[in-house]
């Protein structure tokens, strides 16, 4: 066999093995999250629409990325992954009124919590942050984000949205 079939095969390897479900995010842990993939409506706990928001597993399973556009036209984008090294889940959300880095993983109700940090991008101002998703019954995700006030050391809501997959899903 050529060096040009070998360095092909070797090129196509990788994914050959993604197909197959034997890639190298193919175990259990890398799929805890998936019950967020989807294309969804969120609303807020009263029923108003808040947004629409397209999660979807890339690079062979191994990232899901997030698409968010808010009923005001804001966007933002979420990079979410398990990192085989420190066991954790990691999120990294970038949008244009902030950044937020937070880890964790899932907890034994079956929910994912991470904790981290917010960043404003207006102001570099930085708060302790977390957020929950909690799968229900029905389907729909629970999202739920607190922020930690730098002054009262008190957590308060930030976000509360109920996703609901959106019609034709």
């Amino acid at each position: 066999m050529t060096t040009i079939r070998l360095l092909m095969l070797a090129a196509l390897w990788p994914a050959a093995l993604a197909q197959a479900g034997a890639g190298p995010c193919s175990a259990p842990r890398y799929a805890e999250f998936d019950f967020w993939i989807g294309s969804w409506e969120v609303r807020s706990p009263g029923g108003e629409l808040q947004g629409t928001n397209r999660i979807s597993r890339e690079e062979g399973n191994c990232l899901i990325v997030e698409r968010w556009q808010s009923v005001t036209g804001g966007t933002g984008q979420s990079y979410n992954y398990f990192n085989p090294g420190d066991q954790h889940w990691h999120q990294l959300w970038v949008s244009q009124d902030a950044i937020i880095r937070y880890q964790g993983g899932l907890t034994e109700q079956g929910a994912m919590r991470l904790e981290g940090h917010i960043v404003y991008q207006a102001d570099g101002r930085r708060a302790e942050f977390r957020g929950v998703w909690t799968p229900r019954d029905d389907g729909s995700v629970l999202q739920a984000f607190e922020e930690k006030d730098t002054a009262t050391g008190q957590w308060q809501d930030w976000f509360t949205g109920i996703y609901r997959r959106s019609s034709g899903e």
